[in-house]
């Protein structure tokens, strides 16, 4: 259920850009059981990261602070409707429910007269068209190489996994 004061800490986040270096307006929370477990503000330029937005950062700390990678039940509150990436890391993380504030539309025009040395333009139109094709079907091009070393270390280490799973299993 939305509560106000998550989307005004996401939004008070998002305005420490005005002041803190290296960073863009772009802040978010993550909500489990009525308190905030994560925060985040975009440090894409200061972190050379282009996935170090609000929302992913926010997703990080939480899965930090709860030593775990699986935020099902977690609401996310952000400043700005989130891009493609991410939406697909609040997918695979299990977010439950997504608040934003500004939409792209509206962010977009607040930022469109930015030079580029100032801001990474992002398509996001090209990138959620893109996210959700086939790699045969993507602008990008993309080859397969050395399928069988990387299957063999992936089944090897699901197969450890399993096994390891199994003993702490007879373990208690």
């Amino acid at each position: 259920m939305y509560d106000d004061k998550f989307m005004l800490r996401a939004i008070e986040i998002s305005a420490r850009a005005l002041e803190e270096p290296g960073t863009e307006p772009f802040g978010a929370v993550v909500v489990r059981d009525g308190r905030i477990v994560g925060e985040g503000i975009n440090r894409s330029l200061q972190n050379f990261d282009p996935t170090s937005h609000g929302e992913t950062e926010a997703i990080r700390d939480a899965c930090r602070n709860l030593q775990s990678v699986d935020l099902r039940g977690c609401d996310l509150y952000t400043s700005c409707e989130p891009c493609a990436l991410c939406v697909a890391a609040m997918e695979i993380a299990g977010i439950a429910r997504l608040y934003y504030a500004a939409n792209l539309a509206q962010s977009n025009a607040a930022l469109e007269q930015l030079p580029q040395e100032q801001r990474f333009p992002i398509d996001c139109d090209h990138v959620r068209r893109e996210s959700g094709r086939s790699l045969e079907e993507r602008s990008m091009p993309s080859e397969q190489a050395h399928a069988a070393e990387a299957i063999r270390i992936l089944t090897d280490w699901a197969e450890r996994a399993r096994r390891r799973a199994a003993a702490a299993g007879r373990a208690t």
